[in-house]
């Protein structure tokens, strides 16, 4: 029998030099935050829209409110909230048991929020049009994913469910499964994967980085950069479409991503309509929703509403 998986390549490793604390994850985060802030300053300056030092201030600003909000919202709507509620200190404390464990936990929406807020803010002090900045931002934005999202595949981390796909692929440090189980004895059977009754078995899963890094980076960039925005300027659409359209791209491409990925095991399945929602390991209905798609629904939702609102307004200031 063909053997249907690829084992997860045995030369990367998560950190650049084994004997420094230096991993590749915070590089790719590095060097995606440089394209993103390259290619924002190479548009602003063919639009004359700002000079390279109100650029940085501004990017500072976004950064920070990322940062913060990515964090908060990791601590109240993927921890146990009712504890952080009443202890909202403790989000940005970063010790644990007496060692430094920094401060874990991100997430993504929570950082888009934060983001907006933080430009926002900093537009609104400095009297600089916020739609502007948020055209020509989330047009580029999406090119630095890529490389966040390759920083998740090389820290093998944030995989997908188990399939039995040919692009299935065993990660080192994910959870196993028991052969007691029937579903995990047909995957092995489908795939031509060895078991030993009665013990633990590695399964492949999605790469569900690699998906995220083409479609939510490279795919999405190109639409909004090179289609979307070009095509919004020529035809006078309404200055914030770029942005609204982000909002619609992303949401629509990461939604149907997570099916790929598996719900947090405490948090489980959000809205479960399906026939079969007993197993979160494992793709088993359209109707089966996690709290990230959720998310990802009022990130379209928001987006449509921003695009109609935006292009209204154009259309009332051309009268």
């Amino acid at each position: 029998m063909p053997i249907l998986y690829i084992s997860y390549p045995s030369f990367i490793r998560p950190e650049i030099v084994p004997s420094l604390p230096v991993r590749w994850y915070s590089v790719m985060y590095l060097v995606a935050l440089f394209i993103s802030f390259v290619l924002f300053n190479r548009v602003s300056r063919r639009e004359n829209f700002i000079d390279r030092e109100e650029s940085e201030n501004l990017a500072v600003a976004t950064f920070m409110g990322l940062l913060v909000f990515a964090h908060i919202f990791s601590c109240l709507f993927y921890s146990d909230w009712r504890y952080y509620l009443t202890h909202p200190l403790q989000m940005f404390w970063p010790f644990d048991g007496g060692r430094f464990v920094g401060l874990p936990g991100m997430s993504f929406h929570g950082g888009l929020f934060g983001a907006v807020l933080g430009s926002f803010l900093y537009c609104r002090y400095k009297r600089i049009d916020f739609l502007w900045f948020a055209d020509i931002a989330c047009s580029v934005i999406p090119f630095g994913y890529t490389f966040g999202r390759l920083g998740n595949f090389i820290n093998a981390e944030l995989y997908g469910r188990v399939t039995t796909g040919p692009l299935g692929m065993v990660f080192p440090e994910a959870r196993p499964f028991s052969t007691e189980l029937e579903w995990v004895r047909d995957v092995c059977e489908k795939i031509g994967m060895e078991m030993v009754p009665g013990s633990y078995v590695n399964l492949p899963r999605h790469p569900s980085q690699l998906y995220e890094a083409l479609f939510e980076g490279l795919v999405a960039g190109c639409i909004l950069y090179f289609v979307l925005r070009p095509y919004f300027s020529r035809h006078h659409f309404g200055r914030g479409s770029t942005f609204a359209s982000y909002f619609i791209i992303y949401g629509t491409v990461r939604f149907l991503i997570e099916y790929c990925r598996q719900p947090d095991s405490d948090i489980g399945y959000v809205i479960a309509l399906g026939k079969n929602s007993d197993n979160i390991a494992l793709f088993q209905s359209f109707l089966n929703i996690s709290k990230g798609q959720v998310f990802c629904a009022l990130m379209v939702l928001i987006g449509i509403v921003m695009l109609l609102l935006f292009n209204r307004r154009r259309e009332r200031d051309a009268r």
